[in-house]
């Protein structure tokens, strides 16, 4: 017997692909001890399409590939005319489950309305028989006992993705209008001898969009009691991004305006509604503080800390290579597992879907996705209420490190100014933080290392952090631009005279004394330059410790050393003295040894001394 990392060598391929052909039952015989895998010696690689050289054997008669499905999601369409990777067997694990309201929180464009659309197609009763959409899916291999609960429900299906505005009026607009398509789709009811003349009043009130708010706040309620009484049987009620407006009331200010509105109009749909097959609702947070969900003591919550349901949120190991093997670009396995994996839904590994799907379809460039699917209002808050400990943190998870952070599931929005601690709690469930390791507390919150899942988040906390300077005037995008056309040009001059300028404009806005100043600079010069330079903050080097060091990716960079020095009330002159202390001290301390035992032959020193907003800059 073989271990993976062994069979691995002799097929060419990495070990974690390896791994991911023991889960799925593709190489016969393996099997697991404690951790690890064990593979017949005489076991043949699973058929990929790949050879060693890298091409790949076509087959002759292969048809036409399908398209991927970039922000297709309906479900109908997606399986037939797309790309579609089957989470049918989520239906198996809920029948299995069989909670009475189920809330998924996961970060967006993970899946989530594709996957509620999937459940209503599967549940909803129809003059169509719906069940062709399924036979050659997972869940129609299952019992008997799952394939008896298709078609056999009326469903009730909202989604407020698209609820995204300035005020309440509009917001509200925009419900009265989702409601009203609802309730259009089920015109069986304005016909029914079950109802009687109030109930049809009420639904023509709804259709003609002329009911007010409060009619309005006790839809889900009513529509649920006349779908019960036309076909004798509860509804399942389906509500997808159920907190997007919340968020925009939040950041719109109406917050209190659309949580009234929810609280009303969730706990008529779930609370002691009688009128109830199951319940499912998606979205980001979960909404406590709030009490949306008071006294819903039926919701059973899964999370991104959760395992049940773990694989159905996001793409697992086997489905990203079965996608790789379709597209034959299984070459291209480790550039998308470093770009777009390492997101850890309960124990498993999840890839972001949207990032995928969208880095095969554009021939496979790496490049940041998921930043170009809405405003990242998240991290701008962030930004805004970022205490010196939250920078210095940020400052580490940049540059790869763990940090340790306390994790409560309950957080929202408004926690932010109340408690800046409670970010990491936003950033994880918003999909911009992983936990390799955690640890229940008793009071049901998480102490937890926190991480950067890959480089695409990496690479969003960089823009929207050099966004965030740009917009509060840190710095303007002609210094951003002087920066980066000096090293391109490694034009020495320019480059201090650029340095010497974001140092001023930076000053002028992280006033909070010497240790606000050092950690928003060092930030900064990570959205900078980050994509040309290794950035490293106080570490040992020659015969002391360096404040900062840029380390040039390629060598046609130069590198650079800054040693920073403050002090209270300096004059011009005062300055001068202080900027050369800090030069001297680079070249004292042998600050530039391990870049010149790396083989750097340009090196700038940069001496800095500053005082208030005033700063002075010395070259060696």
């Amino acid at each position: 017997m073989k271990t993976c990392k062994e069979m691995a060598k002799m097929w060419n391929v990495t070990e974690r692909t390896v791994t991911t052909f023991c889960k799925s039952g593709k190489i016969p015989g393996a099997v697991k001890k404690g951790k690890s895998w064990q593979i017949p010696d005489n076991a043949e690689r699973p058929a990929d399409g790949r050879i060693s050289s890298g091409k790949y054997l076509k087959k002759p008669e292969s048809k036409e590939k399908k398209p991927l499905p970039i922000g297709i999601s309906d479900y109908v369409r997606a399986q037939s005319e797309y790309y579609y990777v089957d989470k049918t067997l989520l239906i198996k694990e809920f029948l299995d489950q069989k909670p009475l309201v189920s809330l998924f929180t996961r970060p967006r464009r993970f899946g989530k309305t594709l996957n509620m659309d999937m459940l209503r197609v599967f549940f909803e009763i129809s003059e169509d028989d719906t069940s062709k959409y399924f036979k050659d899916k997972a869940i129609w291999k299952c019992d008997d006992v799952y394939r008896a609960h298709q078609g056999k429900y009326p469903v009730i299906f909202l989604t407020f993705k698209d609820v995204k505005f300035n005020s309440w009026s509009l917001t509200f607009a925009k419900i009265s209008e989702l409601l009203q398509e609802e309730f259009g789709r089920h015109m069986e009811l304005y016909k029914s001898d079950q109802l009687e003349t109030y109930e049809l009043e009420y639904f023509k009130r709804i259709l003609s969009g002329q009911a007010n708010e409060v009619e309005l706040s006790s839809s889900l309620q009513r529509l649920s009691k006349m779908l019960t009484k036309h076909y004798g049987k509860a509804p399942i009620i389906i509500i997808d991004e159920y907190d997007t407006p919340i968020q925009e009331g939040y950041s719109k200010r109406f917050y209190d305006e659309i949580i009234v509105f929810m609280r009303n109009f969730f706990s008529g749909a779930f609370k002691d509604n009688k009128n109830l097959s199951y319940g499912f609702l998606t979205g980001i947070f979960r909404i406590a503080q709030e009490s949306i969900f008071s006294g819903l003591n039926n919701l059973t919550v899964n999370s991104v800390l959760d395992e049940d349901y773990d694989s159905f949120f996001g793409f697992t190991d086997s489905e990203v290579l079965d996608m790789l093997s379709y597209y034959e670009v299984l070459d291209k396995e480790t550039e998308l597992r470093d770009w777009y994996d390492g997101y850890l839904f309960g124990n498993k590994e999840i890839y972001n879907p949207w990032s995928v799907i969208n880095y095969i379809s554009k021939g496979c460039t790496p490049q940041a996705y998921w930043v170009n699917t809405g405003k990242n209002e998240i991290l701008e808050d962030v930004l805004k209420e970022a205490t010196e400990d939250i920078i210095e943190k940020l400052y580490a998870l940049l540059q790869g490190e763990r940090v340790i952070a306390r994790i409560d599931q309950n957080v929202v929005y408004r926690s932010i100014s109340e408690d800046p601690s409670n970010i990491y709690s936003l950033l994880l469930v918003a999909g911009y933080l992983k936990i390799p390791e955690k640890e229940l507390q008793a009071d049901g919150a998480y102490l937890c290392e926190v991480s950067i899942p890959n480089r695409e988040i990496a690479s969003v906390y960089k823009s929207e952090i050099l966004s965030h300077l740009l917009q509060i005037g840190a710095i303007t995008r002609s210094t951003a631009n002087k920066i980066a056309e000096s090293l391109y040009a490694n034009d020495l001059k320019k480059l201090q005279n650029a340095i010497a300028e974001y140092m001023n404009k930076s000053i002028s806005f992280y006033d909070a004394g010497a240790e606000g100043f050092y950690h928003g600079l060092v930030l900064g010069l990570i959205a900078l330059v980050d994509n040309q330079y290794k950035i490293k903050s106080n570490r040992e080097s020659g015969d002391g410790r360096y404040d900062i060091s840029l380390i040039p990716r390629e060598k046609k960079y130069p590198g650079i050393i800054m040693e920073l020095k403050w002090k209270k009330g300096l004059d011009s002159k005062g300055l001068e003295v202080l900027a050369e202390e800090a030069l001297v001290q680079i070249n004292s301390k042998r600050y530039d040894l391990e870049m010149k035992e790396e083989g750097m032959e340009v090196i700038i020193k940069l001496g800095i001394g500053f005082s208030g907003k005033k700063v002075r800059m010395k070259m060696g």
